[in-house]
């Protein structure tokens, strides 16, 4: 499938790259209806693989990339459930949604983050799927997790690990506090800092450096150089729905749902 509309997301493939625009109101939040499509995408990764050097992942939002998981989704579905049944039913988004992560980790062509604006939580974890993260000068990093008492569940620390030194995992982790481009760049987590509303047209010229290496080379460079670290990403889910079973993390997000706030993610 080269071309596809999804609720949440679209793709087309054009000359050997594959562009995937998050386009779900208001900033791409990870739910039901993205986990859908992006099921969808890594269906078809098996498909496109053979025709594809590179997948761009960018935002047609103009507030960013993505704020993060569905938090008032998993709140409302949590309510409506026992307590039992909420760590069942967040232990299967969970396990759906960390299949994918891993089939776009460790899909043969070369993925591309061009992220801008607003970068949080599973937003980020999106982004660090990518290969190479594109960021715009403007684009905000966080993991704000800690803040509903729970810790990132869809493969960032694990994956945050590949890329970037402890200690600015741990700021980033255990203050919740945003961090900006400039300070990310440094640190590792962008390959590319660029100015405001180029980071998509940058991804594209690398797609198009990219595309001209020969396939069998590039899969195996990929492979050698980004090994997905799948027991502790296991080990993630269980950490994760141990903590979700605390009534402490249901009042959090009963407090964020109910917030006033235009952003209450932010710091």
């Amino acid at each position: 499938m080269k071309q596809f509309q999804g609720r949440a997301l679209r793709w087309e493939w054009r000359d050997g790259v594959v562009e995937i625009a998050l386009d779900h109101a208001p900033i791409n939040e990870i739910g039901t209806v993205m986990l859908g499509d992006l099921e969808r995408f890594a269906a078809a990764i098996p498909a496109l693989s053979a025709e594809t050097a590179a997948c761009i992942v960018y935002s047609a939002r103009k507030e960013g990339f993505c704020a993060g998981a569905d938090l008032r989704e998993l709140y409302c579905g949590a309510e409506a459930l026992a307590e039992k049944e909420r760590v069942s039913g967040v232990r299967n988004f969970l396990e759906r949604i960390h299949a994918v992560a891993n089939a776009i980790d460790a899909a043969p062509f070369v993925t591309i983050g061009a992220v801008h604006g607003v970068c949080f939580g599973g937003g980020l974890e999106l982004a660090l799927l990518c290969d190479i993260i594109v960021a715009d000068k403007m684009a905000r990093f966080a993991f704000p997790e800690l803040r509903l008492g729970l810790i990132p569940g869809f493969g960032g620390i694990p994956r945050l690990k590949r890329d970037v030194g402890n200690a600015f995992i741990r700021e980033l982790l255990l203050t919740g506090r945003t961090v900006n481009a400039t300070r990310a760049h440094a640190a590792g987590l962008g390959a590319q800092l660029t100015a405001e509303g180029e980071a998509l047209k940058v991804a594209r010229m690398m797609a198009g450096q990219i595309a001209k290496f020969d396939a069998g080379t590039r899969t195996a460079a990929k492979k050698f150089i980004k090994p997905v670290p799948y027991e502790e990403l296991k080990r993630e889910i269980d950490l994760f729905c141990e903590l979700f079973a605390r009534p402490t993390v249901i009042a959090a997000l009963k407090k964020f749902v109910e917030a006033t706030d235009a952003m209450p993610y932010l710091p």
